[in-house]
């Protein structure tokens, strides 16, 4: 009688595939590919709910940055065949990501770009938008909330002004997309894709709480975007190489419990915002706060629950993050991207051409360890601070 030669342990010999640590390579059709696969598709259906939009539309990235490139030289890559120069419209404070590459195919010659001017609140004027429109536009790029200021824009107003511009088009057939980064807007407000309006989105893991490395670009069914890397399929042909199964699915995960809390951390942290902007404004006792002539950069009310930016005149931003980080407090005087350059916020300038190289501004952005202890430890510091350096910068 012949003995069964079927193992009840798997080999496996796909090594080149992807080496057998974790997970298998979900491109590869053998048993266990397909279930990294189910993994990454039930991740992306996921997501794809929770913004209202359909499985194919989701693009996994590594971050942001990357769904921000892609958007805007995947388009222009594409779109230049029916324009000489593609014209794109974008703001004065829009994430690096997006200003360098849109200065990159400037200064290349390869695009048309109008940087629109926004108001002293730190918010565009959707008219501007509007004005900014020309026969070669193809995209508009504003970013829902601003990552410095935490200003949020009037993506439905835009959206609508952009609806009605294609809508009177003649002799065009190609309209103008709509893009936003809604980096930081994913976790406290609304992120429908059908109510924001908006043809293509970016968003990452690392700001809401999952893992980092991973990001996701939404692009509308029939966007006319080009692949701007090249060597495999992944992604429906946008993004390829071998997907991290892993932190899609912690991405998914950290989006389903972002949805599920978000209403009553946005109550929560709107209450500490409010408390936090008292004790600095309100609070006439604190005489080294006072006397400091702290500013609020952006506007009070249309700004994220959990942002407080704030310039104070004459004492460098990077002394005051260092002074900070020494009493066990972490902020930030800018994007993280541009921190260590030595130079003022461009988005500070932006809102505030009086403001000086020598002018300190401070981000504190609240998140969901943030208590009312902390903030009253951050004020108390922030006036021993002040007293000890003003001695040597007024």
């Amino acid at each position: 009688m012949l003995k069964s030669t079927k193992k009840t342990s798997r080999i496996y010999l796909d090594c080149a595939s992807s080496a057998l640590s974790i997970s298998s390579n979900p491109g590869a059709i053998h048993e266990l590919g397909v279930k990294e696969k189910n993994k990454l598709e039930n991740a992306r259906m996921t997501i794809a709910n929770i913004l209202n939009a359909h499985n194919n539309e989701i693009i996994f990235t590594s971050g942001a940055t990357e769904s921000n490139n892609l958007v805007i030289l995947g388009l222009v890559q594409n779109l230049r065949q029916y324009f000489k120069l593609p014209h794109i419209v974008t703001t004065n404070i829009e994430h690096a990501s997006v200003l360098e590459v849109c200065k990159h195919l400037e200064k290349t010659k390869q695009a048309e770009v109008t940087f629109v001017k926004v108001e002293e609140s730190g918010i565009v004027n959707p008219e501007k938008i509007k004005k900014s429109l020309k026969k070669n536009t193809i995209l508009v790029s504003v970013m829902y909330a601003n990552n410095e200021i935490g200003t949020i824009q009037p993506i439905q107003k835009i959206a609508k002004e952009i609806r009605h511009w294609n809508k009177n088009r003649k002799k065009v057939f190609v309209p103008v997309f709509f893009h936003t980064d809604a980096t930081q807007a994913v976790n406290y407000l609304p992120v429908s894709i059908p109510q924001l309006g908006v043809d293509m989105m970016s968003f990452n893991s690392a700001k809401i709480y999952g893992p980092k490395g991973v990001g996701v670009l939404y692009v509308k069914k029939n966007t006319p975007i080009s692949p701007i890397m090249f060597g495999g399929d992944q992604e429906f042909g946008l993004r390829p190489g071998t997907e991290n199964v892993v932190l899609a699915v912690g991405f998914a995960k950290a989006l389903e419990i972002t949805e599920k809390i978000k209403d009553e951390e946005v109550k929560r942290l709107t209450k500490l915002q409010n408390y936090f902007l008292d004790k600095i404004f309100k609070n006439t006792t604190n005489s080294a706060i006072a006397k400091s002539l702290v500013i609020l950069n952006g506007d009070r009310e249309n700004r994220l629950p959990n942002n407080i930016n704030i310039t104070i005149p004459n004492i460098p931003s990077d002394l005051l993050v260092i002074e900070l980080s020494a009493k066990g407090i972490m902020t930030s005087s800018k994007s993280a991207c541009k921190a260590g350059d030595g130079k003022a916020s461009y988005v500070i300038k932006a809102i505030n051409q009086n403001i000086k190289e020598t002018d300190g501004s401070i981000r504190f952005s609240l998140g969901r360890q943030t208590t009312k202890s902390d903030i009253d430890y951050t004020i108390k510091s922030l006036s021993e601070i002040l007293t000890k350096l003003k001695k040597w910068y007024t």
